[in-house]
């Protein structure tokens, strides 16, 4: 193997696996070193997003990756049943590594934990050290005391089913199910006519659930929707950080000038926790960098996650609303009020893309929470000497 390279990428998950992809076919000049401790790129995970999360370059770019297309999506509420417009598409993980695989070849090294990493170097387990112009850390989430978080916790469940289970589109948030703790909704995907993908989703303080509570819960529902006797085929879970409030400077100063990517970085949509249109949006960074030097490319990044940092200000202050206004168990009911809204509105919602008048229209009328703990929320002082860009 070769010692030197242009760009190494820590971590083979969805950010830095987008990276590699992109700059393949973006830049094919560029000598890119994709590491990971697991057998296969991508771990063990479902993607999704919405079509219009994207630009339509960045659309094309992704489309092999795709593997699952609907053209809207359901949503369930106690005062209501809705569906959306608007493409909806998914990414496995296993097919994720097959085109990662196929597209880099030799430039992928897997089942290696590195020893140590620095900006521009990555220590190997046998002593080995590898340079490169740049190196970048994509290991996932690291704990932070700069941010102040809640959790998507969630356990998902592939079933194939004995029989087809007659659900044509996803229903991306079922909140009719009993509450607990935080908000509770059920997401499935119909991934062939009969099998499917369900998720028992927790909106929570803590990090972690009971993993046996959540299996049973995914039984009941499949039971009490008409799906019960699937088989097992695959298991998924994950914790994924809502951020609340934080202080950007002091979490970037941590990284002490090492270049990072998806979690570790922050860069993800704060309420939902949808990372892949972040991750699209840095791969194109990196492709158009006129150096990848590590002082100029971990520049680059933080500038961008100060950007997205200042223009997520206000889904910080709606995620306060959910987490510190009223009851857990009482949670659903701001996302009820908030599937009430237009169909414009939602869509600008999950891009992270809402102007001023759909911020109005959020924060205006009855609060779906007491008024007085609303307003607590909003004005939560986790950080009274943050920076806020």
């Amino acid at each position: 193997m070769r010692r030197d390279w242009d760009l190494i990428l820590v971590g083979a998950g969805l950010a830095n696996g987008l990276i590699a992809w992109h700059l393949r076919h973006s830049r094919p000049e560029l000598a890119v070193l994709l590491i990971d401790r697991d057998r296969h790129c991508g771990g063990n995970h479902t993607w999704s997003f919405h079509a219009s999360d994207l630009s339509p370059a960045q659309q094309q770019w992704l489309a092999p990756l795709i593997d699952h297309r609907w053209p809207g999506y359901q949503v369930r509420f106690p005062a209501f049943n809705r569906r959306l417009q608007g493409e909806y598409c998914s990414i496995t993980s296993a097919s994720f590594a097959v085109h990662l695989a196929r597209a880099l070849g030799e430039t992928i090294l897997t089942g290696t934990a590195v020893s140590r990493i620095t900006p521009d170097t990555v220590q190997l387990p046998d002593g080995q050290t590898l340079h490169a112009r740049a190196v970048i850390d994509g290991r996932g989430v690291q704990p932070s005391p700069h941010l102040e978080l809640g959790y998507q916790a969630f356990i998902g469940q592939e079933l194939q089913l004995p029989r087809p289970h007659g659900l044509s589109e996803p229903i991306l948030m079922d909140a009719t199910v009993a509450q607990g703790e935080g908000y509770r909704f059920v997401y499935t995907l119909p991934l062939t006519a009969d099998r499917l993908l369900i998720e028992d989703t927790h909106y929570i303080d803590q990090q972690r659930l009971d993993p046996d509570h959540l299996r049973q819960a995914i039984g009941q529902y499949a039971a009490a929707q008409g799906w019960a006797g699937g088989e097992l085929v695959r298991e998924e879970s994950g914790s994924l950080p809502i951020i609340l409030d934080g202080n950007f400077e002091a979490f970037w100063a941590q990284a002490k000038g090492m270049p990072c990517s998806g979690l570790r970085a922050g860069l993800f949509h704060p309420t939902t926790g949808y990372s892949l249109p972040c991750a699209a949006s840095v791969a194109e960074l990196i492709a158009a960098a006129p150096t990848l030097d590590h002082p100029a490319l971990f520049n680059s990044l933080r500038e961008h996650a100060r950007r997205q940092w200042a223009e997520q200000r206000f889904f910080r202050l709606l995620n306060r609303m959910l987490f510190l206004a009223g009851n857990p168990s009482d949670r659903w009911r701001v996302m009820q009020r908030f599937y009430g809204l237009g169909d414009g509105l939602i869509q600008r919602f999950y891009a992270g893309r809402i102007t001023l008048a759909d911020k109005a229209r959020l924060v205006s009328g009855k609060p779906p929470v007491p008024l007085g703990a609303a307003l607590r929320a909003m004005a939560f002082p986790v950080f009274p000497s943050r920076e806020l860009p």
